[in-house]
């Protein structure tokens, strides 16, 4: 198949997404982006630069995109015959959690609504976003004051699925080794915003560093213009424990640093996979997350005990605990390590080519 891959946001996990898929696939992809800015306006606009940008769509045997652009703009206005399109779902305006001063958007709801209607399949990163975007969706509908479109609830069903996202890792099995750092290693890889609610780990590291409790700090993940001031105090803070600060561009280097790390926390208030954790988690990282978002569904069941909390104070006592005696979790962590191998680009790759030969 030759398929025409647009991603209206190049950028962070979308980035990621975009080139392990064409990079993986068997089949022929030519991947169309925009720069990962000005989302607002990509999700209103990117449809008219794909349509210039492109000239022959008809040479296509599928159109691939993803959410943050109107579908249905760019379907209405490209010539000629369209092959199937379908869209996959990193995120969407419906269910994803406002800012500290954030109003609520009604119309980008109702972009995404539309655009996964116009599609011949609807892919989610996990069933918790499935669930999520079913459930706001509706309630959106509700909302309208009258001639409700109910049909559409019955219509999304039926063309949503579950995809998860590959990793860039190797899905070969391999040993981990032990932990040479004096001091156990925390490991901090998520986006430096809100939505990684950085505000209740930093309060958990505070209370374990009160009490004595020694530890070493990385912190990494993608920064935005303007960094929240609950880092800038971080950073002074735990000066003494941070070995690393800032995005890290270099996969090899990054790579590293989670190698060196004992545990990878989460206190998200909004992940509908969790690339970051499973990257940690194969490199060798205990995961402590919560009983929220995607977390329960990405981890296996057995080990839920150990791996997700439920309060910020059983964060606390599983993280100490984990601190004060990394090495009893080291045969645990070998187990998950093998158990996210499954997955690596080089296993999912497989999947979507299979299920992108059957759409039509």
């Amino acid at each position: 198949m030759k398929i025409l891959f647009l991603e209206p946001f190049f950028g962070g996990s979308h980035r990621d997404f975009a080139l392990g898929f064409s990079q993986h696939s068997s089949h022929d992809v030519d991947l169309v982006t925009l720069p990962a800015r000005y989302w607002k306006w990509r999700m209103q606009g990117a449809a008219l630069y794909f349509i210039q940008k492109i000239k022959d769509l008809s040479r296509y045997d599928l159109i691939f995109t993803t959410d943050m652009m109107d579908l249905s703009d760019f379907i209405a206005l490209a010539p000629g015959d369209l092959p199937p399109i379908v869209m996959y779902f990193h995120e969407n305006q419906l269910s994803y959690p406002l800012g500290p001063h954030g109003k609520k958007d009604f119309s980008l709801g109702f972009t995404n609504i539309f655009s996964a209607l116009a599609t011949e399949a609807v892919f989610f990163n996990s069933n918790y976003h499935c669930r999520a975007f079913l459930r706001a969706a509706k309630h959106q509908i509700r909302q309208m004051p009258d001639f409700k479109p109910d049909w559409i609830m019955d219509s999304l069903e039926k063309k949503t699925r579950v995809l998860y996202p590959g990793c860039r890792f190797n899905a070969m099995p391999f040993a981990i080794e032990k932990r040479t750092l004096d001091l156990p290693l925390i490991i901090w890889n998520h986006r430096w915003d809100y939505d990684k609610n950085p505000e209740e780990f930093f309060k958990v590291l505070k209370d374990l560093k009160k009490k004595g409790i020694g530890f070493y700090l990385a912190l990494m993940g993608e920064q935005l213009d303007l960094i929240p001031k609950v880092f800038t105090k971080a950073l002074e803070y735990f000066s003494k424990e941070i070995l690393v600060s800032g995005y890290i561009e270099s996969p090899r280097e990054y790579k590293s640093w989670l190698a060196k790390g004992s545990v990878v926390v989460s206190t998200s208030i909004q992940e509908n996979f969790g690339i970051s954790i499973v990257e940690a988690v194969r490199q060798g990282c205990f995961p402590l997350l919560p009983k929220r978002l995607s977390y329960p569904e990405i981890m296996p069941e057995k080990f839920h005990g150990e791996i997700i909390y439920k309060t910020m104070a059983d964060l606390q006592k599983k993280l100490e605990t984990i601190l004060k005696d990394p090495d009893r979790f080291f045969s645990l962590c070998q187990e998950l390590s093998g158990y996210a191998g499954r997955f690596s680009w080089e296993v999912m790759a497989k999947q979507y080519d299979k299920i992108l030969e059957k759409i039509k």
